[in-house]
């Protein structure tokens, strides 16, 4: 931009519309690059959380590696080792492979 010569005002019309422009241009960038990747894994998430059934091999968010014995609303009954616990549908990480019904027996 040039300066503007003795006597001329700048054009404030136009320095405002280039300034909307680049806000436009700053929003539609974050929206493309930072929330939309990040609502697409989330609806990822929560389709996956949907198919666990009991059987499943499932990971925790903590690491903890398990076996889902029930499902529940909100929660899963899991076994990992000679431990059962119980989390929530939330807390999986992911589901290492599917697996067939338990009847809680070795």
């Amino acid at each position: 931009m040039a300066a503007p010569q003795a006597g001329q005002a700048p054009n404030e019309k136009a320095q405002l519309l280039q300034m909307l422009g680049m806000m436009a241009f700053f929003i539609l960038f974050m929206w493309l690059f930072l929330f939309r990747p990040q609502q697409k894994k989330a609806k990822e998430h929560a389709a996956m959380l949907k198919t666990i059934k009991a059987g499943d091999r499932i990971v925790t968010n903590a690491g903890i590696v398990a076996i889902v014995i029930s499902v529940k609303d909100k929660t899963l009954a899991i076994r990992s080792g000679d431990s059962k616990l119980e989390v929530t549908q939330a807390s999986v990480a992911d589901i290492i492979e599917k697996g067939q019904s338990v009847d809680g027996s070795k």
